[in-house]
């Protein structure tokens, strides 16, 4: 998040600097530095902004180096509640993570209950303007990029059967530089505890884009129950 992104959702809202300066506990003068750039944003400001002038999550920080960053299937699925996944909206939670961080972490996790795995495309279809550099960057750095591509696949087909053409196309455009890094090892959609047999099951019946990916799952756009 810039200053002339936190300039903007304040005009947006209406408010004089004075205003979001109080709603933002600084003062008057101090938010007029993090406008113009003077002054960096911190983590604690850019956490009220989202709260008190509706900034997207996708402003909130991303770490440099995520070098052990996952989280297992009970913080992935509060993560996806706080960005508005209906599928779990029953938990009430507020967003303190970026989309993008949320969607890497999940992807670099062993295992995810399948309900929660579920809800990475939607995810990915509804951050579609996420920092797609830092994702890509530090999915390739963990070999994560096939189970990428695999989500951003069914985030497209999503964006396209929902007929939203921006979506689709943004989705669509970042699919080569996936592509062109696939890996030939194949790897589950964060499932890796699967049985040989299981395993063998798959192989032999995952639908197209699993088996483009080099995924092992059964997962296609008609499971996505809450999209």
């Amino acid at each position: 998040m810039t200053g002339e992104d936190l300039r903007k959702a304040r005009r947006h809202k209406g408010w004089t600097q004075v205003q979001a300066a109080q709603r933002l506990g600084v003062t008057q003068a101090y938010l007029s530095m993090l406008e113009s750039g003077e002054r960096g944003l911190s983590n604690s400001v850019v956490h009220r902004a989202l709260q008190k002038l509706s900034v997207a999550p996708t402003a909130l920080p991303l770490p440099k180096d995520p070098s052990a960053l996952s989280s297992p299937s009970d913080a992935v699925r509060n993560e996806l509640a706080a960005l508005g996944y209906p599928g779990f909206s029953y938990l009430h939670r507020k967003p303190n993570r970026n989309p993008a961080e949320v969607l890497f972490s999940a992807l670099n996790e062993p295992d995810l209950d399948a309900r929660v795995a579920e809800g990475l495309p939607w995810l990915t279809f509804t951050y579609a303007d996420m920092d797609w550099a830092w994702l890509v960057r530090h999915a390739k750095v963990h070999d994560r990029q096939n189970r990428l591509g695999f989500t951003v696949t069914l985030a497209q087909e999503l964006a396209v059967q929902a007929n939203d053409v921006k979506r689709a196309a943004t989705l669509q455009s970042h699919l080569p530089a996936l592509k062109r890094s696939m890996l030939a090892r194949e790897d589950t959609f964060c499932h890796d505890s699967l049985t040989e047999t299981e395993r063998k099951w798959l192989r032999q019946n995952r639908p197209p884009a699993a088996q483009q990916w080099n995924l092992l799952t059964d997962l296609m756009l008609e499971h996505l129950a809450h999209v």
